[in-house]
């Protein structure tokens, strides 16, 4: 059994179409099986709702008089892009602001336009004869420019990974605020209302696929950056006329201690043109799958400790290494779900069509990593030998071991090797003073830590960060394999 596009736009013309939500489909499958579902069911929608930091806005102000050639301009002091013609730019959503930096970024002047707020632009050029103004200092608001065009390189992911935090300090990321020692998990995506979770083929999306984008109607132009269909991470790249959009789909957002970002509403209608199709949309958060990716190691390809469905992390907890640990969604189930029947309204009401894209999607992408050509140094490259005292050691031993091997940390560890502290020649020097005999007064107990495979420039951010000297390198067991000073970094 077959259908066409032609076959299912009559039906939305005439008001018969069936249309349900991803959600829906699975339970429909569930009950009637994918043939009869195939049969029954013309169009599944999908939805998405949360942070996707490839995003931004090209805007044209319209000329100036005396006409400006814009050099730099910023908006509510947020710096644009301007690399194009003379009153064109692009507002990323990362883009903090100079004044009120990790508060406002790209994200909320989007949001502030989207909103019918006044904008303040701020621009200014090098001058040319046939732009002769220096600078300009003016408001706008959406309907007083010309265009304003979402333009977002990268949404939409397929399917995101679900973020811990291995290391012994709290990590502040895009993925949100990640507790030490497995203290949470987050992670993103809408599961089974995920619209590329839902055709992963692509038979139905591509370029020209008209799709609900931040509360308008948008279309995808191609894939987006770092599509990588074989791991199960496609993207897309979607455009849409901001004039068009509401607020409510577009958040600007903040992450403490990392940077500013967008909430992006994004839907796709599927059409049921086979059985497949019926399988497809039929998904559910049990069999989608992705990997628990450990962000407390710096590098490229972090560890992996285990796979989790998106059943498990919308349950609040995931398992790892035999306890519960606390699990949150950084996108929003409510709007993909409202997204989701917005776009089954829209369609029920002959307010949507569906079209087939001109060209489909690829399905054999390779995402490829940045190549470095200059040698970069690890922890491991320039670490030493601790020295090191046990636990129930005399704080005179200690002081010896300072002398004897001209060192200004001693390590504290136990009978296992496992680090307990850390005492410096300060420390000796102020116990000797306040006349304190237990090494237990004077041991630094919250020791901040590094591993072998930490980059040199982690170690010394560290270090600065926390005003130090030194990083003890301990392996995942917390066992001393050595130790890194601000001498070694120097």
């Amino acid at each position: 059994m077959t259908k066409s596009y032609s076959e299912i736009n009559e039906k939305i013309k005439n008001g018969s179409a069936v249309v349900v939500t991803a959600e829906e489909m699975v339970k429909i499958v569930e009950e009637r099986g994918t043939k009869v579902a195939a049969e029954d069911i013309d169009v599944v929608t999908t939805g998405t709702f949360g942070p996707m930091c490839s995003s931004g806005a090209f805007l044209n102000f319209g000329h100036s008089d005396p006409p400006i050639k814009f050099e730099h301009l910023w908006l509510n002091d947020v710096h644009a892009y301007h690399g194009n013609a003379a009153v064109d730019c692009y507002i990323g959503c990362t883009r903090m602001a100079d004044i009120r930096s990790f508060e406002y970024g790209g994200g909320h002047v989007i949001e502030d336009l989207v909103s019918g707020k006044p904008i303040r632009l701020k621009g200014n050029s090098y001058t040319t004869d046939c732009y002769p103004l220096a600078e300009v200092d003016t408001t706008f608001t959406i309907n007083e420019i010309n265009q304003a065009i979402l333009l977002n390189p990268r949404n939409a992911y397929q399917r995101y990974v679900c973020a811990v935090n291995s290391s012994d300090k709290t990590l502040y990321t895009y993925m949100g605020k990640l507790l030490p020692k497995y203290g949470n998990a987050h992670f993103a995506g809408a599961g089974a209302l995920s619209p590329l979770s839902n055709d992963p083929d692509y038979e139905t999306i591509g370029i020209g696929t008209r799709i609900f984008l931040g509360g308008g109607i948008g279309y995808v132009i191609g894939e987006g950056t770092q599509h990588s269909p074989k791991s199960r991470f496609g993207t897309l790249f979607v455009k849409g006329d901001l004039k068009q959009m509401t607020p409510e789909y577009l958040r600007g957002v903040s992450y403490e201690k990392y940077g500013t970002s967008l909430f992006v509403g994004l839907g796709i209608a599927i059409p049921i043109l086979n059985e497949g199709l019926a399988k497809k949309t039929a998904i559910s958060d049990a069999e989608l799958i992705t990997d628990v990716v450990d962000y407390g190691v710096p590098r490229r390809d972090r560890p992996k400790p285990k796979q989790v469905s998106y059943k498990e992390m919308k349950s609040g907890y995931i398992e790892l290494n035999g306890k519960s640990v606390k699990c949150s969604p950084m996108s929003s189930f409510y709007h993909a779900k409202k997204i989701a029947e917005t776009l089954k309204n829209w369609i029920k009401e002959g307010k949507f069509f569906l079209n087939p894209p001109a060209e489909t999607l690829p399905t054999d992408t390779v995402f490829k990593p940045m190549k470095i050509t200059s040698e970069l140094k690890f922890v491991k490259d320039l670490k030493k030998k601790a020295e090191t005292c046990f636990d129930d050691c005399d704080i005179k031993l200690v002081a010896e071991k300072i002398i004897k091997n001209n060192v200004n940390h001693i390590v504290i560890i136990d009978r296992d090797n496992i680090l307990k502290g850390i005492v410096t020649s300060f420390d000796i020097t102020k116990a000797i003073a306040e006349d304190k005999k237990d090494l237990n007064e004077i041991i630094t107990k919250r020791v901040i830590t590094t591993s072998d495979n930490d980059p040199l420039d982690v170690a010394a951010r560290k270090m600065k960060t926390n005003e130090i000297s030194a990083l003890p390198v301990i392996n995942e067991q917390r066992k001393v394999v050595g130790i890194i000073t601000s001498e070694e970094l120097m």
